[in-house]
């Protein structure tokens, strides 16, 4: 979709236009996208530049601030005009918008394009995130994803076999489906992920500071918790998911069609699967700084059964692993370790509280003391995170945490207390897995 896409809506254009003063909307480089009649009367056919829409001071969305509209007669003096931040660009209202008597009927204005835009970046049926809104940050997300050296992952959710639903059951109960998939796929993800409707019955979800492997882990929580729900009025559903993580200097286009490569191989494998291209810049960065042998090796052999569990803990050593490189890589650099960090932060907190949450569900009786032990990481973790903001936390205190505190002392011992707990749930369902 088109910038500026809500000016399509019923009533917009109409509204600008009854508004007794001129005004014109435009994109960033100065390319008008529409001028009411007022302003058309006035300066005719016009074209902006970057330097008409020069501010005295930052340019804040929402917040008018005074710009100067050059005249398309050069004997003609700049007029005064103020202007507006918009998501796509400007609004630009000729004249001294606290002085005309209008300020109440603009910042309307202003408030209802706010909402528009708010409207076209979501999809209406599910809530998330749509197409054109991706659209619009993808590039910045590429951007960071480079001056930062923090991995960020694509992965594609399809549901198997959509089409009977909607074919057997109706339209109504296949939306119903689809609403119930985003609230499953919402409650296994990081308030840092961002979920977006693909298109059908296709999501997207960019997973950031997560390499292939962390993202795999991911897909494979999504992908278990969706087989696991009962949808109203549905039977089961299943999801094929694709995983791909960015490889600089690849375009977007070119890493969108390598998870849906991913995705087409999964459903040709079989569906309910995870597929995953394994190359990233994660792999790049750490092969550029020689650091390979300093990195937390995950093994089959320290699952315990649980999948919210072992999920978790694959992603506790990949992002572990993205804080030693960034100790590493970036030196002199605080902003990658810094990010990496404030990812590693925010996943343990989610991953104690529904350890302990799973823990005190079974029956485990020495719960209060690992969640003290819990409290102490969580105590270290901060200080290590304020340390690295003020350029203190040093390469030995990072890998000390993380491979003795968190692994050694914490995850190999005191969590290996209660794996029996899962060990008989793990065995049933790799055998009803297998059976499906």
């Amino acid at each position: 979709m088109a910038a500026f896409s809500w000016l399509s809506e019923p009533g917009v254009r109409e509204l600008i236009d009854r508004l007794p003063l001129p005004i014109v909307l435009a994109r960033e480089d100065g390319t008008v996208v529409f001028a009411n009649r007022l302003f058309t009367e006035r300066f005719g056919r016009v074209r902006l530049s970057p330097r008409d829409l020069a501010t005295d001071g930052p340019s804040v969305e929402g917040e008018w601030r005074p710009v100067r509209l050059a005249p398309g007669d050069r004997d003609e003096a700049p007029a005064k005009a103020s202007a507006v931040r918009l998501r796509d660009g400007v609004m630009l209202v000729a004249g001294d918008v606290h002085g005309n008597g209008f300020p109440r009927e603009l910042d309307a204005l202003r408030s209802r394009i706010a909402e528009l835009e708010r409207l076209s970046s979501t999809d209406r049926l599910t809530g998330v995130w749509n197409r054109t809104h991706l659209d619009r940050i993808i590039e910045f997300e590429l951007a960071r994803t480079i001056r930062f050296r923090q991995p960020l992952s694509l992965i594609l959710v399809d549901v198997d076999h959509f089409k009977e639903v909607n074919d057997t059951l109706g339209h109504q109960v296949g939306d119903a489906v689809l609403r119930e998939l985003v609230a499953v796929l919402k409650r296994n993800i990081r308030p840092s992920d961002a979920l977006f409707r693909w298109g059908g019955d296709e999501f997207l979800m960019l997973s950031t500071s997560s390499g292939y492997r962390a993202a795999e882990a991911l897909g494979e929580r999504l992908r278990g918790a969706v087989q696991r729900h009962r949808f109203s009025g549905a039977p089961p559903r299943t999801v094929s998911i694709g995983v791909a993580e960015y490889l600089a200097p690849e375009s977007a286009d070119v890493w969108f069609a390598r998870a849906d490569g991913a995705l087409y191989a999964a459903k040709n494998e079989g569906r309910n699967r995870v597929y995953v291209d394994r190359r990233g810049c994660s792999d790049q960065w750490l092969a550029e700084s020689g650091v390979s042998a300093l990195q937390l090796i995950w093994r089959e052999a320290y699952e315990c059964g649980e999948p919210l569990i072992d999920v978790a803990h694959r992603e506790l050593f990949e992002l572990g692993n993205a804080v030693i490189a960034s100790a590493i890589a970036v030196e002199g650099d605080s902003i990658a370790l810094n990010g990496a960090l404030d990812a590693l932060l925010l996943h343990v907190e989610r991953h104690f509280a529904d350890e302990e949450a799973l823990l005190e569900r079974a029956g485990y009786p020495r719960l209060e003391a690992h969640r003290r032990a819990h409290e102490r990481l969580l105590a270290r973790a901060r200080e290590l995170r304020a340390a690295a903001h003020v350029g203190t936390a040093g390469l030995d205190m990072l890998v000390d945490y993380l491979a003795n505190d968190v692994v050694a002392r914490h995850l190999f011992t005191m969590d290996r207390d209660y794996f029996p707990l899962f060990a008989a749930d793990a065995g049933d369902r790799r055998q009803g897995e297998a059976v499906a």
